[in-house]
């Protein structure tokens, strides 16, 4: 993987297309790490979207559940469970 920074993508469009076609790219900014640029074609597009959402869904639920396994049981209750769901869908509403 190569990184790039967001000032050669801007400066040398043309050269970047050409790059991300041969190897994936780490976009920078001030030296960090930005985005991933992933080469595609038209004919694989939606299916490599796809693959890269459910990779980020697997991801999540695999920190939800580390994260889970660290709180004591009485956090862990179905009641307590429900609370929380109940408070995440509230916050979600009022934004």
């Amino acid at each position: 993987m190569k990184f790039l920074s967001t000032r050669e993508l801007r400066n040398r469009p043309g050269y970047v297309r050409k790059l991300v076609q041969k190897e994936d790219l780490v976009l920078t900014a001030n030296g960090k790490p930005v985005a991933l640029m992933l080469g595609t074609s038209e004919d694989d597009f939606e299916e490599t979207a796809l693959v890269i959402r459910q990779a980020r869904a697997i991801r999540a639920v695999a920190r939800m559940r580390k994260h889970a396994a660290t709180l004591p049981p009485e956090v862990k209750s179905p009641s307590a469970i429900e609370a929380e769901i109940r408070a995440v869908r509230a916050k979600r509403k009022t934004k």
